[in-house]
């Protein structure tokens, strides 16, 4: 049978089908943009689907309503195929791919801030790599040396080089293009411990010499390419990980990767569907071909590395939550087929525990923790909270789960900050709101993302509108009750929505955020607590990661999200990780600092800590079940 996934601004994706396939793992074998947060359980209802026609046997859900069921909408992972069908894709499901907002600041900036951190810390780009252009005499029948000889002498003559080595993607195609310029070329490689070696031979005019930074993040991947002779960066760009379909947390991840098939499946999804265009893009942008990238340094948390490399990630899960490597050396472009120089070697920044990974190390070098005489705290909020604390003297590291809420993946109306997404709530005192939305000038509010849900909460508390459980205590023509009393705060009307959906908060909503806040403040508060401390004691507070660029600090220790400390103590780092991984990409003694940093970091495991819990617990309140530690907060009106 043959299932036809329609799609709203792509082309349509045909599938073939088996009875009783499930209609999610049918799009995801077809490569289907199809956001599940929840991984295909039920939970989330993001996975939505309109049925055009055919027939689908689907199980009824509370994220469909009876009227939208008549009118065709399904979740794709409750429903199984019974014969042909057609079945539209909202293109909401696939804007995770290319509309994700990142870290807000002009091109200029983001430009500049790679070199600028470099020189800030007393480097300049050091690496190995040369692009010398070399002229040999062409043979003849007085001269029979082989073309090889002719290139190892003169890349000694022109590098000092003791040894030449010509490894084999050089060697294929080193006659023709010996011929093709006249036996005059360009050889790009480098120079280590007196060995050249050939990683591209071009035509004499084709001296670019480049490396990409690289921050896989669970839900945004970014990337950087920069000129290796001046440190600049010349193209900058992000996408969604494509891997967003199998779960929205790596729990979920690597639960697939587990399955027959699956680890093949979620390297794809990052490499070919994710990292490739990505890379492909900025090379063009760039002016520059592939072959000219020579070397990528690549920050991502433990599981996003495993991942990456296609090697099994299942300990990571499992007590006592040991990964399969912290630090990897060899590895290339060519052995997981990344879009570069097949010899490009591919630094990974070093892991630190199973939830603490190399995004967190090149984070750290970025944000100078290593270097500081002051207590600093490092929190990196994305799919996944990751925190340090210390300073020159140690550094102390943990993660906590609390990504899919901030991602809109636990929310009734929840979705990630692409197009339509609001962004910053405020509630006035006739308990009306004043929405952004994410998008051009006009954009109708299709669901409200991490940095919306924060405002949104700190408002209807400050107002009384809520209690310290999420619960309504004031009535009002913006508060609804379903006929089982739950309540909710409608944010827009569905005659105002892009969706034609009404788009609210209800008590569920807040309980799973809650939660999602307390781990990420339990977190904190144990980490200091670990060390004898407390939040006095913090010099600066340093928020990093794609969702900490919009969140309203206020509102987030309003709610118990972030300690209650001065203001200014906090400042907003953008993406620290990309920043440390361009340092890496570029100069060989950053790559080794942040190697140093990884192994004087002490991680600490919070699922096995006897104190969590009990933390966890106390921190699912608003702002906190000890108000003490929230001294500059007022009671709600």
């Amino acid at each position: 049978m043959k299932i036809l996934f329609q799609m709203e601004n792509a082309a349509a994706v045909a599938v073939d089908g088996q009875p009783g396939e499930n209609l999610l793992e049918l799009a995801r074998r077809a490569n289907v943009p199809m956001d599940a947060p929840c991984s295909g359980n039920g939970s989330c209802g993001k996975c939505r689907v309109k049925l055009l026609s055919g027939e689908l046997e689907a199980l009824p859900s509370r994220h469909i309503t009876e009227e939208e069921f008549n009118l065709g909408w399904r979740l794709s992972c409750c429903c199984r195929v019974v014969g042909d069908c057609t079945v539209l894709v909202p293109d909401t499901a696939s804007a995770y791919r290319s509309r994700i907002k990142t870290a807000g600041s002009t091109e200029a900036e983001e430009l500049s801030v790679f070199p600028g951190f470099l020189s800030g810390i007393g480097l300049a780009p050091d690496h190995p790599f040369l692009a010398p252009v070399v002229t040999m005499d062409p043979p003849s029948a007085a001269d029979t040396a082989p073309d090889s000889e002719r290139l190892e002498r003169a890349v000694k003559q022109a590098t000092g080089a003791e040894t030449v080595r010509i490894p084999y993607p050089v060697m294929k195609k080193l006659a023709a293009v010996l011929r093709q310029n006249g036996f005059r070329v360009c050889v790009k490689g480098m120079l280590e411990s007196g060995c050249f070696v050939c990683m591209d031979i071009t035509h004499p005019g084709d001296t670019a010499l480049a490396a990409a930074a690289v921050d896989i993040g669970t839900t945004t991947v970014s990337a950087a390419v920069c000129d290796l002779a001046t440190g600049a960066v010349t193209a900058k760009g992000s996408a969604g990980n494509g891997q967003i379909r199998f779960g929205a947390d790596v729990i979920n991840r690597i639960i697939e990767a587990g399955k027959p098939g699956g680890r093949e499946r979620l390297q794809s999804a990052i490499v070919e569907e994710t990292l490739n265009p990505l890379l492909g893009a900025l090379c063009k942008e760039a002016g520059i071909g592939e072959n000219s990238l020579l070397r990528l340094a690549v920050g991502a948390n433990t599981t996003m590395n495993h991942l990456l490399l296609g090697v099994d990630a299942q300990s990571i899960r499992m007590e006592p939550y040991i990964p399969g490597f912290f630090a990897w050396d060899g590895l290339t472009a060519g052995d997981i087929g990344l879009t570069a120089n097949p010899l490009a070697p591919v630094v990974l920044a070093p892991n630190i525990g199973s939830y603490v990974g190399g995004d967190i190390t090149a984070g750290i070098l970025a944000a100078r923790l290593w270097d500081s005489e002051e207590l600093c705290l490092f929190i990196d909020l994305g799919t996944n909270g990751e925190i340090v604390f210390g300073n020159r003297d140690f550094l102390m590291g943990c993660a906590c789960s609390a990504g899919p809420a901030f991602e809109g993946g636990d929310l009734s109306c929840g979705m990630r900050a692409t197009d339509g997404a609001i962004e910053a709530v405020t509630i006035d005192a006739a308990m009306e709101p004043k929405l952004t939305v994410v998008g051009k000038p006009g954009q109708r509010p299709a669901g409200i993302c991490g940095s919306g849900i924060i405002d949104a909460i700190a408002q209807l508390f400050r107002h009384g509108i809520i209690n310290q459980r999420g619960q309504f205590v004031k009535e009002g023509s913006r508060i609804r009750r379903d006929r089982y009393g739950m309540g909710r705060y409608v944010l827009c009307e569905a005659a105002d929505s892009a969706t034609g959906r009404e788009i609210s908060i209800n008590e569920v909503d807040m309980d799973n955020f809650i939660r999602a806040k307390g781990a990420i403040f339990s977190a904190i508060d144990v980490l200091l607590q670990s060390v004898g401390m407390t939040a006095q004691c913090i010099h600066r507070i340093y928020v990093a990661g794609g969702i900490g660029s919009g969140i309203n600090m206020e509102n987030a220790v309003a709610i118990g999200m972030l300690p209650d400390v001065q203001r200014e103590k906090f400042r907003y780092i953008g993406n620290a990780c990309l920043t440390g991984a361009y340092a890496m990409a570029v100069c060989d003694p950053a790559a080794a600092l942040c190697r140093r940093v990884a192994a004087n970091m002490t991680y600490l495991e919070l699922s096995t800590h006897p104190g969590y819990m009990d933390a966890f617990v106390a921190a699912c309140f608003l702002p906190h079940t000890n108000r003490a530690l929230f001294p500059n907060q007022a009671s709600p009106v």
